[in-house]
């Protein structure tokens, strides 16, 4: 039966510079098909120490928090777990009466994929990006054993601190990289933007690899993704990092942790928006 809402309706929102609807047709389909009292709806914002203060004066019970947000709510928040305090990068806060903890699913997603795809951590690797999205990248494959890894970035300040952070290499473009497994945490790919049309590694760098990994989200099967296919690697796309933070999410919000079955549906309905 489906639940409309009320005055008890627990809310649950998300912050973003462009916000998407991914999560919000995510968390709505799980929460009608398992007949929860809740509602989820995406924002975006101007004032953010006012957009978090609204959280905790209004009760809300959750927001997931997207670029470029990650790292300036951090001294807005009571409590960092240890998935947000060992990258200094937040995408979850979860307000328990008025006292607000961040969490980063994020890594939490990325901890799981290294693992369900068994990459082994003497490959050698490559990560394109060093923001907030690519320290948990970085960091996650890091605790996972990934030591010979390199970070590639333009900016010359972020670039070589989350190399130094994690204890890798970093160098600025991308021209001439190989790694058995390379990963794009860059918006190249992504829809609507400049480079939508764009592979975030060159052709040569791909057919090298062993296995591809993009990030981006959307689309689903992004430039990266469809030339990581057609040269017959192993291929992890961003919808399999979206679908699971977006259930850690979900868990944390609820206590409720669904069926993989039901998750694979939400998924797909979210995906089709």
């Amino acid at each position: 039966m489906a639940i409309f809402p009320s005055k008890h309706t627990q809310l649950c929102m998300s912050l973003a510079a462009r916000p998407g609807n991914f999560g919000t047709r995510f968390h709505n389909y799980l929460y009608q098909a398992l007949d929860l009292d809740y509602f989820y709806k995406a924002f975006t914002t101007s004032d953010l120490p006012a957009a978090i203060a609204g959280i905790r004066a209004l009760g809300i019970r959750g927001c997931a928090v997207s670029m470029p947000f990650k790292e300036a709510c951090i001294p807005l928040v009571d409590e960092l777990d240890a998935s947000a305090a060992s990258i200094a990068s937040i995408n979850t806060i979860v307000n328990n009466d008025g006292y607000l903890k961040a969490y980063n699913t994020d890594y939490l997603a990325i901890r799981q994929l290294i693992q369900a795809h068994a990459l082994n951590s003497d490959c050698t690797l490559a990560i394109r990006g060093s923001g907030g999205m690519a320290k948990a990248v970085a960091c996650a494959f890091r605790d996972a054993g990934f030591a010979r890894a390199t970070v590639i970035a333009r900016n010359p300040e972020a670039g070589p601190a989350l190399a130094k952070q994690c204890g890798y290499q970093w160098q600025a473009s991308v021209q001439g990289v190989e790694a058995d497994i390379v990963v794009n945490v860059t918006p190249v790919g992504m829809a609507g933007g400049a480079e939508a049309n764009a592979l975030a590694f060159s052709q040569q760098t791909i057919d090298a690899a062993d296995v591809v990994f993009d990030v981006v989200a959307l689309p689903a099967r992004t430039p990266l993704v469809i030339a990581g296919e057609a040269a017959g690697k192993r291929v992890i796309s961003g919808q399999d990092v979206v679908a699971l933070q977006a259930l850690e999410q979900f868990a944390l919000y609820t206590g409720v942790r669904p069926s993989d079955a039901l998750v694979a549906q939400a998924t797909a309905f979210a995906a089709a928006g």
